[in-house]
C-alpha cells in the first residue's frame, strides 16, 4: 500500500499546531496544568506532529532544513514513550514558543509543493 502523499503530512502538522493553539488559548500555565482533558488533547497532538514529521520523505524534510523535524520526532518520542514523566512547564514553553512560529514556513511549504 502506498504511502500518504507528504503534503497531507504537512497538513496534518498544520492541523495538530492549530488545535493545540486553539485549545490552549487564554489558559495560564496553572490552568494549564489543572485542565487534563486539555493536556492529554496537547500530548495527542504533539504525538501527531512528531509522527508526521518521522514520516516525511528525507527529500522533503532536508529541503526545508531551517524547521526542526527532528525535534518534532523527538518530542513524539517523549510524548509516547515517558508519558508519565512529561514535565508540563517544558511542554507549556514548547507550545508558547515553538509552535506558532511553525505555521508560516508550513504554510508556504505546502504552496511551493
Amino acid at each position: 500500500m502506498p504511502g500518504r502523499d507528504w503534503k497531507f503530512r504537512i497538513e496534518d502538522i498544520i492541523e495538530a499546531v492549530r488545535e493545540i493553539l486553539e485549545l490552549t488559548r487564554g489558559q495560564t500555565f496553572e490552568s494549564f496544568c489543572k485542565d487534563t482533558k486539555t493536556t492529554k488533547a496537547v500530548l495527542y497532538n504533539l504525538a501527531v506532529i512528531g509522527e508526521a514529521a518521522r514520516r516525511l520523505p528525507a527529500e522533503v524534510s532536508s529541503r526545508y532544513p531551517a524547521l526542526p523535524w527532528r525535534e518534532m520526532g523527538d518530542m513524539r518520542n517523549v510524548v509516547i514513550h515517558e508519558y508519565f514523566g512529561i514535565d508540563l512547564r517544558i511542554l507549556w514553553e514548547t507550545i508558547q514558543a515553538d509552535l506558532p512560529p511553525l505555521l508560516r514556513p508550513l504554510r508556504e511549504i505546502l504552496s511551493e509543493g
